[in-house]
């Protein structure tokens, strides 16, 4: 989501968190492109978990025993410039810890700084809505669907929703 990480990064993020239920191979170099594309620290979340820590009745592809792993893990830590500074473990269930140095940032972004002197503004804006609106909204009222519903063709009229619309 890279309209997302833009406004993220104009916020002047620091700590990037991203929690995950990806262990795939590919999850580890995209949170290294996030951490060197906005110059901040990444801290990632992904759970380690075994078939056993779900209810027997649970189904799963995997099968019924209980020491099979459904989920290997994958957390990591990673600084500015993309070096990563606790490493995934995919063997169990771990603490990851690092010390980090926020200061580190700002010298990170003397050779780019992806919302500062590399954002193109003449060429490229980005616009975010952050007014606070409702999750659920209704559907639009019938007579602003009615005018619609004459245009349509005859199949179309006889559909299911048409009918519903033209009620």
């Amino acid at each position: 989501m890279p309209m997302l990480r833009m406004a993220m990064y104009s916020k002047n993020i620091q700590i990037y968190c991203a929690p995950t239920a990806d262990d795939r191979e590919t999850w580890l170099p995209t949170m290294r492109h996030i951490a060197l594309e906005g110059r901040c620290f990444v801290l990632t979340a992904c759970q380690y978990i075994k078939r056993g820590s779900f209810p027997a009745d649970y189904p799963a592809q995997q099968g019924d025993d209980p020491n099979t792993v459904l989920m290997r893990g994958g957390s990591c830590i990673i600084d500015p410039l993309g070096r990563v500074l606790a490493a995934p473990t995919f063997d169990g269930e771990c603490i990851l810890t690092a010390d980090i140095d926020l200061d580190e940032i700002p010298r990170a972004k003397y050779d780019f700084d992806v919302v500062g002197h590399y954002a193109r503004p003449d060429v490229f804006r980005l616009s975010v809505n952050e007014r606070r609106t409702a999750p659920v909204t209704s559907a639009v009222e019938w007579t602003e669907v009615e005018p619609f519903c004459e245009r349509l063709s005859p199949q179309a009229k006889h559909s299911g929703i048409a009918r519903k619309v033209e009620r």
